[in-house]
């Protein structure tokens, strides 16, 4: 090979090198990691590489050119008077015939870099940049999902293992967890459902996503969706209250008195409540009126049952309900569920009686009896 052959080959490899590095730099800008902490982690995994191939222990390190890609291999050396160990010393007398100011204590670099270390080299450099960015990645995700806990995803059906569900989310997919599935509940390959995210854990396969469909915080995030009153801070959600699958019950208030909370939610010919019971395969829900009186929002929290009044102690927050003979089944639900419900609604204890009933029972003298109207509620169902 003649000279010009051989100029022309470096400058090929010169070329090439450039052309690396420039890609290194635009794929890392492209994935959010900054040129310093790729090539700080490609010089990291050039020093293992050459310890790891030429079976050295020698403490070493290596210079990696941002512009050009060209690299070199530094032993690093302590000067001393009396070497003992040739990997990590060297003599202060060998030491000054390179450079004549050395003293003891001085550290020393020596070129050690292989003639055919080229390969294991761009091998190495491509491993570590596929790497840190399949980290940078799921950083990003992990990022992006951590700050959304306690928020909704809308994703699709992916896959079912183990009784697990898998969510495609685009980027990465969630996990819905039996106990976290309405009872009942099917889930199709190819469906789209919503879910509420309860937690975003980091793990070795990048980030983990936990969401739920039976947590009262899902409800609560799909009438904010869905109610723009909601979402803009004109009605507020005070309570949930939440058996998935079966009935929940929502406390709403209104901050501007022109605005009717339980009619912002429910909507016109009820499509706003109607598209949350859609989403939640026809929960049935109550959406009641919040008030600060104690006996009003419980006499609310037990629609659609009316009340005749309410007796509580505020010291125990325990009450005791009395209402229509022919409303008792009504106020209590099936298998006792509107009383529970309600009972979590208000984080009250409630003790419900038939006007009969209460007529044959003294009350507790540490409750005061209050005469109550229910507001005006509504109950949503699936067609």
């Amino acid at each position: 090979m003649n000279l010009a052959t051989k100029s022309k080959t470096k400058d090929k490899a010169i070329d090439k090198a450039r052309d690396f590095m420039d890609a290194f730099r635009e794929l890392g800008k492209e994935k959010g990691i900054t040129p310093e902490v790729l090539f700080d982690a490609i010089e990291a995994a050039l020093i293992s590489a050459y310890k790891r191939n030429f079976n050295s222990a020698q403490n070493v390190r290596v210079a990696l050119d941002r512009q050009t890609g060209g690299y070199h291999v530094y032993a690093i050396k302590t000067i001393v008077e009396t070497v003992e160990s040739d990997i990590t010393e060297v003599s202060l007398a060998e030491a000054r015939q390179l450079r004549a100011d050395y003293e003891v204590g001085d550290i020393l670099e020596v070129e050690v870099t292989p003639a055919n270390f080229g390969r294991i080299a761009a091998q190495t450099a491509k491993q570590v940049v596929v790497q840190r960015i399949r980290e940078a990645e799921r950083g990003i995700i992990y990022d992006e999902f951590a700050n959304r806990e306690s928020d909704i995803i809308t994703g699709i059906v992916q896959r079912i293992e183990n009784k697990n569900v898998f969510i495609d989310l685009g980027k990465t997919e969630a996990v819905l967890a039996p106990s976290e599935q309405i009872p009942g509940e099917e889930y199709v390959h190819g469906d789209r459902i919503k879910a509420y995210i309860i937690e975003v854990k980091k793990t070795s396969k990048g980030p983990q996503i936990l969401v739920s469909r039976t947590h009262p915080g899902l409800l609560k995030r799909l009438f904010e969706l869905e109610v723009p009153e909601i979402h803009d801070g004109i009605v507020e959600i005070k309570s949930v209250a939440r058996e998935p699958g079966m009935r929940s019950k929502i406390a709403v208030y209104s901050k501007d008195e022109g605005v009717d909370p339980v009619g912002s939610c429910v909507g016109h010919k009820g499509l706003r409540v109607q598209a949350i019971v859609d989403e939640l395969r026809n929960e049935k829900i109550d959406i009641v009126k919040w008030n600060a009186d104690f006996a009003k929002y419980i006499a609310n929290a037990l629609s659609p049952a009316k009340v005749v009044s309410v007796a509580v102690n505020e010291e125990e927050k325990i009450s005791r309900v009395v209402v229509p003979d022919y409303q008792l089944s009504l106020a209590i639900g099936k298998e006792g569920q509107n009383a529970r419900l309600a009972a979590k609604l208000t984080g009250w204890k409630i003790d419900i009686k038939s006007e009969t009933q209460a007529a044959d029972e003294e009350l507790d003298e540490n409750m005061s009896v209050v005469e109550v109207t229910s507001d005006e509620a509504f109950t949503a169902e699936g067609e």
